[in-house]
């Protein structure tokens, strides 16, 4: 089963582009509890969703007790606002249909892995708190109550992520909106907590990129916690085969609980 974001005409939709219009696929949990909830927004540099970070994770969170949907975003052609706009309107669909899915409106997270934390990253800097011109789901908020950042991009003006840069901007893009979409630039008074995860070795993504995000957060005095693990190549996901960097996944529990999420 999934769910379609838009049901009347999605915006920015190119069929030529030949891809399918955005979607969430959902895990949730059967009882009869209002869960919390975890939208899941996998890596892939805007070129791809890296299979790893969608259903096991979504899979673990169930385990931890949280209902979970994986967000299916759009790719490359497709390009920025186009790719945000999916990730909003994620979050407001989950939130308007929080009783049809037994969930907690207030108790809506996000999860971003690598380019899909960098997208995460900018949904906490750019989120509204519903519009007046679009349609019932639109008027609700897009603000997440909690978002978990992994190995993510979040120098998006860095030379190291050019793959992501050109992917979700186009080549030559204006210097200021990458600036614009660096996530370090956007704390917002009212952002939401946030966990980070990084490796000190990864190659592909710096952890220069968590570091920073995490000195971004302490300046608006933003609720954070940063976990960097010496060693670990770059998109280990759950990290099943590392007995240390695993360990991020039931930190991230731990953190959900401290703020009352779970």
């Amino acid at each position: 089963m999934k769910y379609k974001l838009w049901e009347n005409g999605t915006p920015y939709y190119n069929a030529q582009y030949m891809q399918p219009e955005p979607t969430l696929i959902p895990y949730l949990l059967n009882n009869d509890k209002t869960n919390s909830v975890v939208i899941v927004f996998p890596g892939g540099g805007y070129s791809q969703h890296t299979k790893h970070e969608c259903e096991p994770i979504a899979k673990r969170l169930n385990e931890a007790g949280l209902s979970a949907f994986v967000l299916n975003y759009r790719l490359r052609p497709y390009h920025h606002p186009a790719i945000l706009t999916d990730a909003l309107r994620a979050i407001q669909y989950v939130r308007f249909h929080a009783e049809q899915f037994h969930i907690d409106p207030e108790k809506i997270g996000i999860i971003g892995f690598s380019a899909g934390g960098h997208l995460a990253s900018t949904v906490i800097g750019q989120y509204n708190l519903g519009t007046d011109n679009g349609d019932e789901i639109d008027r609700v908020s897009s603000r997440p109550n909690a978002c978990a950042l992994c190995y993510a991009v979040i120098l998006l003006g860095d030379e190291r992520h050019q793959g992501s840069k050109i992917n979700l901007l186009g080549e030559n893009p204006d210097a200021a909106l990458v600036k614009f979409l660096s996530g370090e630039n956007n704390i917002r008074e009212d952002c939401p907590p946030v966990f980070l995860w990084h490796t000190a070795e990864d190659s592909v993504v710096h952890v220069d990129n968590s570091l920073r995000m995490a000195l971004a957060l302490k300046e608006k005095k933003i609720p954070f916690e940063l976990h960097v693990f010496p060693y670990g190549y770059h998109g280990l996901g759950l990290s099943n085969d590392n007995e240390h960097v695993k360990q991020w996944f039931p930190l991230l529990i731990n953190w959900l609980n401290l703020n009352e999420f779970l």
